[in-house]
């Protein structure tokens, strides 16, 4: 077993490298501009460093605190290298990723005593919500899981058709109703099917319009209250699904939604098409929520649990 395992993984972070790669292209050369000619870390390295993460979509939140740290440890060593560069920035980079509590979704597992376990799915249109709860329900069908999909979009009939799409790709079940109905009502079907089918995970699909944040608010709320109707302590959690190659606008989506509702988790797309993952940092650092997910391709196994310690390696890794 643990051969295949092993395979397994490292045909994974094969993916992994080979997603990232525009990003890290761009992160590895701003980061040898920065460090060019030199031999020890210094002010002017310093200053080209936050210069070039800043540049790399990490932000300037997150690069000011990347910063310091290194400041820390040179004066507390007096001496630095540049070739101990890397491997400081890649403990400091690590250091900011926040950490699931439980770390059974790696496995996609769920939880025991939450059956049906309720996932609502949030984020713009556009950002690939709809194909990451296809490719979601994929992999807790391959782990052995029973999948009930909810179309709770109703506001745009294309969303409900996609959803429709990956229910019948992934062969698991899916609650909708027409174009405009009350997004409550089929939210609350949905998990009333999911108690009597006696699913193992339910994921709801909703509307993701950021015109009017205090109509969204109310929207999410209620079908939160509607819910809690069924099973109380629903929904086990909401994953916001972000864009990782609009960059420093994801953030701004991020910081909506965080107003909005109560975000417990991140999943965050198309960072196979970008220079931009360093974006990742950024969200995960400033809005101490973890990255469960990221996409990094087009293939439903694609979809990749996020691990922060291989993200970095990836990042900081020089091909052969």
């Amino acid at each position: 077993m643990s051969f295949f395992k092993n395979l397994f993984s490292r045909e994974k972070k094969e993916s992994l490298d080979q997603g990232l790669q525009k990003t890290k292209e761009s992160f590895l050369s701003r980061i040898g501009r920065a460090i060019a000619g030199k031999s020890t870390v210094d002010t002017e390295v310093l200053d080209n460093l936050e210069e070039a993460l800043v540049s790399a979509d990490v932000g300037v939140e997150t690069t000011v605190k990347i910063i310091d740290k290194i400041e820390q440890r040179v004066a507390k060593d007096k001496y630095l290298g540049t070739s101990e560069l890397n491997r400081l920035l890649q403990e400091e980079i690590a250091a900011l990723l926040v950490d699931a509590p439980d770390s059974g979704f790696r496995d996609f597992d769920v939880p025991a005593d939450k059956k049906p376990y309720v996932i609502m799915v949030v984020g713009v249109n556009g950002v690939g919500k709809t194909t990451t709860i296809g490719k979601l329900a994929y992999n807790f069908k391959k782990a052995g899981k029973s999948v009930l999909l909810g179309a709770a979009d109703t506001f745009r009939a294309a969303a409900v058709d996609q959803l429709t799409i990956w229910s019948d790709r992934v062969g698991v079940p899916i609650v909708k109703q027409a174009m405009g109905s009350d997004p409550g009502a089929v939210a609350f079907d949905t998990v009333q099917s999911g108690v009597a089918r006696d699913v193992d995970v339910i994921i709801i699909d909703t509307a993701g319009r950021l015109h009017n944040k205090i109509h969204l608010m109310d929207e999410l709320s209620k079908i939160k209250r509607v819910m809690k109707k069924v099973i109380p302590d629903a929904p086990h959690e909401v994953l916001l699904v972000l864009d990782g190659s609009t960059g420093q606008n994801a953030v701004e989506q991020a910081k909506q939604f965080t107003a909005a509702t109560e975000v417990t988790s991140l999943a965050i797309t198309k960072l196979d098409g970008t220079a931009k993952g360093g974006v990742v940092l950024a969200i995960a650092n400033q809005f101490k929520i973890p990255v469960k997910y990221i996409g990094i391709g087009e293939k439903m196994e694609d979809l990749q649990v996020f691990d922060k310690h291989a993200f970095v390696d990836s990042l900081f890794s020089v091909n052969d």
